[in-house]
């Protein structure tokens, strides 16, 4: 053949069994790649459903199985299907922490599989403010800058992801409510701490909801809160009575609508 031809003229003794075994190595090694990229999509395609139907449980028991892939799109679904395992009222104490931490360190290992992948920069911000609650104020006021930069990096990456824009309203609502004895705490961890205003929340939630309306129950129990905070009672009962008025599929969704109806009871 001409690549044996090549080969031979190029000083490379190769024989003709030889070579078959080579061509045949060749096909099978290619076939499996494609099998286990066929199989990566196959889990992802799974993953995805079980997560639009709320079935933490089955998602992480699902993914964890992979929990030694060297694919960022399996992996930061992972740390968020732990994350998520975690929240659930029904996980004790100790198992919390531990997915808490095994979540920070399955979105780390997606975002060194790829840097250019919107979602494990979304949830490695998030996993390592997750963490800040165990290691103390210090610790997640320290982290707040690089939460923020990988929340703005993941922005880069995918500019329409509700999700993501309102997780830096968040960033801004944290720092603009931020007691007096935090900020001094701050003050000692940079040179110019960080700081936010409740008008520059308000403006990420209000970008949140137009990339994606009525996306999430939590944007629009902020958007009230927010209101709330600038004394605009009038468009706060209407972003609390949507968030209300929220069909629950969540735990989250129901703590929502329970924080939204006692604060319109206060208003």
């Amino acid at each position: 053949t001409q690549v044996l031809r090549k080969s031979l003229q190029s000083g490379l003794v190769l024989s003709t069994g030889s070579f078959l075994v080579y061509e045949a190595h060749k096909l099978i090694f290619g076939f499996a790649k494609v099998h286990a990229s066929f199989k990566v999509e196959e889990v992802i395609e799974q993953a995805d459903y079980l997560y639009g139907s709320g079935e933490t449980e089955k998602l992480y028991r699902l993914l964890v199985q992979h929990k030694n892939s060297d694919d960022a799109e399996l992996l930061w679904r992972l740390a968020r299907a732990s994350r998520d395992l975690a929240q659930l009222s029904s996980t004790s104490a100790e198992e919390k922490k531990q997915l808490t931490y095994d979540s920070l360190e399955y979105a780390k290992k997606a975002l060194e599989k790829n840097e250019s992948n919107s979602a494990a920069h979304k949830w490695y911000g998030i996993c390592l403010s997750d963490v800040g609650d165990y290691e103390g104020i210090k610790t997640k006021i320290g982290n707040a800058i690089v939460i923020k930069e990988h929340f703005q990096r993941a922005i880069e990456l995918n500019p329409k992801d509700a999700t993501t824009i309102h997780l830096i309203g968040i960033w801004c609502y944290s720092f603009a409510e931020m007691p007096w004895y935090q900020r001094k705490i701050a003050a000692t961890l940079f040179a110019t701490p960080p700081t936010s205003t409740f008008q520059e929340a308000l403006r990420y939630f209000h970008m949140a909801e137009e990339a994606d309306p009525n996306f999430y129950s939590k944007n629009l129990l902020f958007l009230g809160k927010t209101y709330l905070k600038l004394n605009n009672k009038k468009m706060a009962l209407l972003w609390l009575s949507k968030a209300k008025e929220y069909p629950a599929q969540t735990e989250e969704d129901k703590q929502v609508q329970k924080e939204a109806l006692e604060l319109l009871n206060s208003i």
